[in-house]
C-alpha cells in the first residue's frame, strides 16, 4: 500500500466534488496527474475505490471506509504539524472549537478573550452548530473541541461537565398562558433566534417530536432581543436562565423554568480523547477547564 499526503487531500477533494476534474482543480493537479495517481493508489490496494459513472464519481464500500481514514490522518498530519510549529517563533497554531448557542454568547467570550490574551501565538476557529453536528464532527476528527448539550448521544467521546444549562419560558406578564409546558406554548406564537442558530434548530426539532411546528412570527439576533421582544408583547420565548440572570429584574416578563426533561440541560465539554489533544488544543482545554476544577 503505496500513497502519501497528497494522494489523501486529491481522493477528499474527488469525494467532497463527486468529480476527478473538479478534485484535481482543487488539489492543484492536472487531470491526467490526478486520474494517474488514483489507479496508482487502486493498484497499490488491490480494490476498486471509486465507481465511475456519466454524473461523476461516488465511492464504493472500501472507498468510504478510505475516506473516513483518509480524514483523520490528515487531521493528524495538521494536529503535528502545530504541534511542531509552537516551538517556532512567530509560528500560529489554530484550535477548532464548536459550540452550541448558549455556550457562544453567554459563557464563552470572556474565558476565550482572556486565552487568547495569555497565548499570542494561538488562534481559534469558533462556529456554532447544533450539538448532533458537534459530536459528528468530532468523531470525524474534524474539530478538537466541542461543546454541546447533554442531550445527545456522547458514545466514544470524552465529556467533563461544563455548566448548567436549563431553558426557561418567558412571556409578557398579562399573557395567558398558565403553564410552563413546551407543548401548551407552542398554541401561541413565539419569538425566536437566527434559523440557524443552533438552540432555534433544537427547539424546532422538540416541536416536530411532539407533533407541533413552532410558531415563530419573528426571529431576534440574540438572546437580548428575543427578552425585549417579548417583555413588549411580540409573543412567547426560549432562552437559557444565563441570559435571563443578565436581564433587569423590573422588566415586564413572566420567567418559568420549562418541565420537559430535554430542556433541564447540561453542557459538557468534550472531545474524542482529552489526553491525546495535540499540544496547542490542550492549551485551550486546560483554561476552559480550570473553572470547573477550581469550582467542582
Amino acid at each position: 500500500m503505496h500513497f502519501d499526503l497528497i494522494d489523501l487531500r486529491l481522493y477528499l477533494h474527488i469525494l467532497d466534488t463527486g468529480n476527478i476534474t473538479a478534485g484535481a482543480a482543487r488539489s492543484h493537479l492536472s487531470l491526467a496527474a490526478a486520474s494517474a495517481r488514483i489507479r496508482a493508489m487502486e493498484a497499490s490496494m488491490g480494490i476498486e475505490l471509486l465507481e465511475r459513472g456519466r454524473r461523476g464519481v461516488t465511492p464504493t464500500p472500501a472507498g468510504k471506509a478510505l475516506g473516513r481514514h483518509a480524514r483523520l490522518l490528515l487531521q493528524q498530519a495538521e494536529h503535528l504539524q502545530q504541534d511542531l510549529a509552537e516551538y517556532a517563533n512567530g509560528v500560529k497554531g489554530q484550535v477548532r472549537l464548536l459550540c452550541n448557542t448558549t455556550a457562544l454568547s453567554e459563557y464563552l467570550p470572556e474565558l476565550l478573550a482572556d486565552f487568547l490574551r495569555e497565548h499570542p501565538n494561538l488562534d481559534i476557529d469558533l462556529q456554532e452548530l447544533p450539538s448532533l453536528r458537534i459530536i459528528q464532527a468530532l468523531r470525524q476528527g474534524t474539530a478538537d473541541l466541542g461543546i454541546i448539550s447533554d442531550a445527545v448521544d456522547t458514545h466514544g467521546l470524552q465529556t467533563l461537565a461544563f455548566r448548567d444549562d436549563p431553558l426557561v419560558l418567558i412571556m409578557p406578564f398579562d399573557h395567558p398562558l398558565k403553564t410552563a409546558n413546551f407543548i401548551d406554548s407552542l398554541q401561541y406564537d413565539h419569538v425566536g433566534l437566527a434559523a440557524n442558530s443552533a438552540l432555534a434548530v433544537y427547539l424546532e426539532e422538540q416541536a416536530l417530536h411532539a407533533g407541533y411546528r413552532l410558531q415563530t412570527r419573528i426571529r431576534a439576533e440574540g438572546f437580548d432581543g428575543v427578552i425585549r421582544m417579548v417583555a413588549r408583547g411580540a409573543g412567547l420565548g426560549i432562552v437559557p436562565q444565563a441570559a435571563l440572570d443578565r436581564w433587569p429584574q423590573e422588566d415586564r416578563i413572566k420567567a418559568q423554568p420549562l418541565k420537559e426533561d430535554w430542556a433541564c440541560r447540561r453542557l459538557l465539554l468534550c472531545a474524542r480523547s482529552f489526553e491525546h489533544l495535540p499540544g496547542y488544543a490542550r492549551a485551550l482545554f486546560d483554561a476552559l477547564a480550570l473553572p470547573l476544577r477550581k469550582n467542582p
